[in-house]
């Protein structure tokens, strides 16, 4: 009989991660982010050219805690890819009233706040 050693301070647990074999990898150049009282939803959107449609390839849901531990994660692997490859440019913001108007995509429901990246 083997017996699971109890978990000691200071040291980290480390955690197996599975990947299924038939997982897909999803493309996503547009999100959508909305939150409620107790979730922060991101819904990642597929644009493609000349179509006027925004799909949206997958959702994911958090609670606000685990979107910020998310948000400091990926700040950190970006920085880490721009030490290696050099400074990310974004692109201009729009520059007309009708663009910031109309040139977003729009999506949740009334009364959520929401971006778009």
């Amino acid at each position: 009989m083997t017996t699971n050693p109890p978990h000691q301070p200071g040291k980290p647990k480390q955690l197996r991660v599975e990947i299924p074999a038939n997982l897909n990898a999803t493309y996503a150049n547009a999100a959508i982010i909305n939150q409620s009282n107790s979730e922060i939803i991101m819904s990642f959107v597929q644009v493609m050219p000349n179509d006027p449609r925004a799909r949206i390839q997958s959702r994911v849901v958090m609670t606000p805690v685990n979107a910020k531990l998310f948000l400091n994660a990926l700040k950190t692997q970006i920085e880490r890819y721009e030490e290696k490859h050099g400074e990310l440019e974004l692109p201009e913001q729009p520059s007309s009233l009708a663009d910031t108007l109309f040139g977003t995509i729009m999506g949740g429901k009334e009364g959520d706040d929401e971006s778009n990246a």
